[in-house]
């Protein structure tokens, strides 16, 4: 005989081994399709858009959620032949605000430097890149000097 025990939050439901080997009689539920909280993916089935998906990473609610709805509803939504041609304006502004709140939507290059080894080797942090250097221009006319022969200096291209 089964016996069910509260533990907080949750249910703990101890079953006997005939009880767990008998066919399952549950009735399951049919699933309104237009739950917003049910998570079906991006596009819910009447083609609206699912902000609740977690493919979303959270971009829809925050300091910015506002604009980054205004810009992704404009480009879903776009009728243009190039599909969001018309939502620049938009996605301008959520740049903008992402902008404003850099530690919560941290650049790509930030990415990049915050994992990099600048972090891991405090004498390279705060500096400039070291220039990588240029070959010297040469001309690309055909030679007819001898192959011994040094080729001409640029110091007339240099001025």
């Amino acid at each position: 005989m089964s016996s069910v025990k509260e533990e907080g939050k949750d249910r703990v439901i101890f079953v006997t081994k005939e009880e767990h080997e008998a066919p399952s009689n549950a009735e399951l539920v049919e699933e309104d399709p237009d739950d917003p909280y049910e998570e079906r993916g991006l596009i819910l089935p009447n083609g609206e858009i699912n902000w609740n998906c977690p493919c979303l990473g959270g971009m829809a609610s925050g300091p910015c959620g506002a604009s980054f709805k205004e810009a992704f509803s404009c480009f879903h939504y776009s009728k243009e032949e190039v599909k969001g041609s018309e939502c620049l304006e938009q996605f301008r502004g959520m740049q903008e605000c992402m902008q404003r709140y850099p530690e919560l939507y941290p650049q790509e290059d930030d990415k990049e430097t915050q994992g990099g080894p600048s972090e891991k080797d405090p004498s390279k942090q705060d500096s400039a890149p070291e220039p990588t250097p240029t070959p010297p221009v040469q001309d690309s006319s055909p030679s007819t000097a001898p192959a011994d022969t040094p080729p001409p200096s640029n110091s007339s291209a240099s001025g």
